[in-house]
């Protein structure tokens, strides 16, 4: 599983929002039912109102009513 939940980050990474910054972060979270969740980070230009990629793939997720992971993968460039 390891393959196809680093290639969901690098693809989140491709969409990330980083403007001030020009760091770009995808994150992908693999839920125990098997399903992966991923997320770019988002900046702001009040930095407090940034969403990183990691914690923008855990909220997809648990809004889609997951609460159990099995692995997380973060990519940076």
């Amino acid at each position: 599983m390891r393959e196809p939940l680093l290639s969901a980050a690098l693809k989140a990474r491709r969409h990330a929002y980083a403007p001030y910054s020009n760091h770009r972060v995808g994150a992908a979270a693999l839920a125990a039912s098997g399903k992966i969740y991923s997320s770019g980070n988002v900046e702001n230009c009040c930095y407090a109102l940034t969403i990183c990629a990691e914690r923008g793939a855990l909220y997809h997720a648990i809004a889609a009513g997951e609460h159990h992971f099995k692995a997380i993968a973060v990519t940076n460039g």
